[in-house]
Order: C-alpha cells, then structure tokens, then sequence
C-alpha cells in the first residue's frame, strides 16, 4: 500500500514526495527499501519455519539466532527511518502553520452541517508530542534490545573458574 501511494503521488506532483525537501524525499525512498527487505525477510522466516519443523533439515541454534537479530535490526531500522520522517514531515507542517494566520484552517466547513472544523498550529503540536514520544519509546526498545543481547552473550560465557566477578 504504501508503495501504491507513493506512485500515486509521483505521478501526480513529479516527486516521491509531497514535499519539497531532499532529505524528506531520500528518507521516504529509504525507508520504503527497507520495507522492502523486512517485507522479503519476513517471507524467508516462513521458510524457514519449514526447516525448523522438519528434523532432518533443522538448522543450528546460532543460525535461526542470527536470522532473528537481522530481522530485529532492519525492522528497527525501519521504525527509525518512519519515525525521522514524521518528525520532519510533522515540523514541515507545523511551520507552514506557524506563517499562516493564526486563527486556523477550515479542513471541512458545509452549511447548516452542524460544527465547523478548524487545523491549527496546536494541533500540529499535538501530533509532533505523539511522534516525540513514540520515538522515546523506541530508544528505551533499542537500549533493551541491546542490553537483552549483551546479557545473553554474558551468561553464555564459561563462569571464571577463581570465583571472581
């Protein structure tokens, strides 16, 4: 889906992206190749699956091992590049808001409709809070991750035959 959106937006504003800022538009490219590869990645695990249920074909520990932390990392990769890019998307927006008058934008505004709605500089500043926090929530995941994988190395080295720490 993304993919398809991506080409619907090329063909329709002559750019990858809706914006007009490199960066953005090279992160955007990046990240939808590492989609690609989680995507690829996600379809050999299921293979796989298959060499591990069949005794015969059951691959070492260490292998399946490896393969598992290759897809952590590009997923997490991906999350990161996604994350970057809302920050930025999201600041775009929010000084586009910020040089427009500050009483907001009609997004919806009918007739008799009932309610009018309005976007202002606030909202943005709502939803750039919601991707800050959601990317402080990955660096806790990153470091316990990286602190589960360094544990798990520690405990499989041979304990110290004088008994000290």
């Amino acid at each position: 889906m993304p993919i398809l959106l991506m080409i619907y937006t090329l063909l329709f504003t002559g750019s990858a992206t809706s914006g007009r800022v490199l960066l953005i538009e090279a992160l955007t490219i990046a990240s939808l190749m590492i989609m690609g590869f989680t995507t690829i990645w996600s379809f050999y695990y299921t293979r796989l699956a298959k060499r591990i249920a069949d005794p015969l074909r059951r691959p070492v520990k260490i292998f399946v091992e490896r393969k598992a932390w290759i897809g952590v990392a590009a997923s997490t990769f991906g999350i990161v590049f996604s994350l970057l890019l809302m920050l930025a998307e999201t600041a775009l927006l929010l000084s586009y808001f910020l040089r427009a008058p500050q009483a907001g934008v009609p997004v919806i505004q009918t007739a008799g409709a009932g309610q009018v709605s309005w976007v202002s500089a606030m909202d943005i500043v709502s939803l750039l809070t919601l991707i800050l926090v959601t990317l402080g929530d990955l660096v806790v995941l990153i470091f316990s991750l990286w602190l589960l994988f360094r544990s798990a190395l520690a405990s499989a080295e041979p304990a110290n035959s004088e008994g000290a720490p």
